[in-house]
């Protein structure tokens, strides 16, 4: 199974078997428990539900802590759903990064980092105004459409709040999967600060077969 969940750790360097020097992100997947499994006849599609992250007792409410008992699993802090890859995965099974290979495609989702409210060289890369003396405008936006329309048309790169949106990275490559302690390597960067919760699924452009 190739969808896991985990903690972004930071970034680093390695080299490859191949003699490449990439960057990479190191992520804390797993293990994560199959906490649900839904199925079409019972909940109109197919999916499992994986949980990833201790969590205390007292931080779990009723309602959820009922959820878990009747499936006859321990609790966590996070649970998240998966639709694709899952044949031949039951209820209380421990998913880690055994089932990824060097080589692999991967999504992976995560929370942006947030940069507040944002002018537009900083939430839309403006080139910005002249840097001299006599220039009026450095940084602020110049002309951006009729003024006489008395409202902001949709799609106006304005400044405004930037960051903290539900961002997915494409097809990154898998450089190392350390089933020891549970890191995935994963070229290039991928969403979110340090420690954030992150989703690792199959890539969707991943050829077929691969």
């Amino acid at each position: 199974m190739k969808n896991i969940l985990g903690r972004k750790v930071g970034m680093t360097s390695v080299f490859t078997d191949d003699g490449r020097y990439v960057p990479v992100t190191v992520i804390e997947a797993g293990p994560c428990t199959v906490v649900e499994r839904r199925t079409k006849e019972t909940h109109g599609y197919d999916a499992v539900a994986l949980g990833f992250g201790a969590v205390k007792k007292a931080r779990v409410s009723r309602a959820l802590a009922g959820h878990f008992k009747k499936q006859g699993v321990e609790a966590t802090r996070f649970v998240r759903e998966f639709r694709t890859d899952i044949d031949g995965v039951e209820v209380g099974q421990s998913v880690t990064v055994a089932g990824f290979e060097p080589g692999d495609r991967v999504d992976v989702v995560g929370i942006s980092k947030g940069h507040g409210f944002s002018g537009g060289i900083k939430r839309h890369n403006f080139s910005g105004g002249g840097a001299s003396h006599g220039s009026m405008i450095h940084r602020q936006p110049a002309s951006n459409g009729d003024t006489n329309a008395g409202r902001t048309v949709k799609g106006s790169r304005r400044p405004g709040h930037y960051g903290v949106d539900r961002t997915t990275h494409q097809n990154l490559e898998v450089v190392k999967a350390d089933t020891e302690r549970n890191l995935l390597l994963v070229r290039g960067p991928i969403p979110g600060p340090k420690n954030a919760l992150v989703v690792v699924r199959k890539s969707v452009k991943s050829k077929a077969g691969a």
